[in-house]
Order: C-alpha cells, then sequence, then structure tokens
C-alpha cells in the first residue's frame, strides 16, 4: 500500500480565525487542502464563494481540491481557475453532459475530478474513466460536515480499483467524509488514494500530528 495523499477539509476550520488553520496546515505534511463549494440547491447547505476561495488561496501554495456541489457547474469553471483551483471535481449527478465538462476543466489546465454520491453506482465511470484524474466517492450523504461514515464504500472503493485497473486508467480515489484514524488504513487497503478529513483533523487537540498519522497509516 502507498502512503495516501491527506486533503483536509476546510468546511470543518475555524472561520473565527481562518488565517491561524491555514498556517497550521501549511506547516504539516497535507498535500491538498479540501474545498466543498455548495449552491443550497444541488444540497441543503451554502458555502465558499468565489472571493473566500480567493483570500484562502493567499494563505497557502498547497494544492487546492475543489469539491463542487452545485447545479449547472460548466458555467463556473473558468472562475473557479481563475481564483486558484487546482483539482476540480463535479458531480456525475449534476453533469449532463460529463465528458465535455471534464474537457472543459482539462482545457484550463485544472485536473478533473468526479464526485459520485452514496447511491450512485459505480459502473456510470465505465465510458469517461479514462478522461477522469481523481473519483471523489461520497462516503457520506453531501451538504454536512461531521456525518457518521457508510461502510458499504470499502466495497465501492475495491469495484473502482478494478475498472482503473481494468480500463489501464490513471484515475485516483479519494474519499470524502466521515474519514477517521479507525478506518483510514481500510480504506487505502481497499484502493483509496486520497482521504479528505475535516472534523478528524480540526477537532483534535494536535492537527498537525493527525495530518501525519493519517499519512503514514499504512
Amino acid at each position: 500500500m502507498n502512503q495516501p495523499i491527506i486533503a483536509p477539509s476546510v468546511l470543518s476550520a475555524n472561520f473565527s480565525n481562518l488565517q491561524q488553520d491555514f498556517i497550521m496546515l501549511n506547516e504539516s505534511i497535507a498535500e491538498y487542502i479540501h474545498i466543498d463549494v455548495m449552491d443550497g440547491v444541488f444540497v441543503p447547505n451554502i458555502s465558499f464563494g468565489f472571493p473566500l476561495i480567493q483570500a484562502m488561496r493567499k494563505l497557502s501554495t498547497k494544492t487546492f481540491d475543489v469539491h463542487l456541489m452545485i447545479v449547472e457547474p460548466d458555467k463556473y469553471i473558468e472562475q473557479f481557475k481563475a481564483v486558484g483551483a487546482d483539482n476540480l471535481s463535479v458531480h456525475i449527478e449534476a453533469s449532463t453532459h460529463l465528458h465535455r465538462t471534464l474537457q472543459k476543466i482539462h482545457s484550463t489546465g485544472m485536473k478533473a475530478g468526479v464526485a459520485i454520491n452514496p447511491h450512485t453506482s459505480i459502473k456510470l465511470l465505465e465510458d469517461t474513466i479514462q478522461d477522469i484524474d481523481l473519483v471523489c466517492i461520497m462516503s457520506v450523504n453531501p451538504g454536512f460536515g461531521g456525518q457518521k461514515f457508510i461502510e458499504n464504500t470499502y466495497n465501492k472503493v475495491a469495484r473502482l480499483k478494478d475498472l482503473i485497473l481494468k480500463k489501464n486508467a490513471q484515475t485516483r480515489i479519494e474519499i470524502d467524509g466521515g474519514v477517521t484514524l479507525q478506518n483510514a488504513r481500510q480504506l487505502v487497503a481497499a484502493g483509496a488514494d486520497i482521504l479528505v478529513a475535516g472534523n478528524t483533523v480540526f477537532n483534535s487537540e494536535n492537527p498537525i500530528q493527525v495530518i501525519h498519522q493519517l499519512k503514514n497509516i499504512v
């Protein structure tokens, strides 16, 4: 097993002192910073507009892993590039023309990701997997932090890993939701490459140490 990429989710950060949390993240061995964008339509919550992402971009040089939980994501691809996104993931459930969306993301120089909800089948990715840089498997229902991990995720990761190998794709597997020090090893063993961690990191007494433990979980 390879060491996973760790992507702390700033949805769980302290917004009254965001700069301090970014100083911590910059000092940590986390490679990505995961940013959830919600529109109140695709999911029943709202978060992170363009000005805030642009402000956060000035606080860190780490990879900005932006996860769009919004309808009509194609309208905003260039804007997310402009404010500093490095990876941009769209939900398959919100993308009518997924292949075209992936092409558009790639045309800006960003890596293209596809997020899938707990009820969505891996089979829907068969025809596009070779065009996808990362698949973000939702291991909770999207929209809110702090939810309970869905146990079926392990099987889903293994099935996706099989598809990636069968298609000879280079796609990475990202897990978003309920990732803890207790389930991280099993997720990596199943095939996960990137672990998104919100409450596990930011609610701990020593976030830098927790990031280090997640990174070295294997």
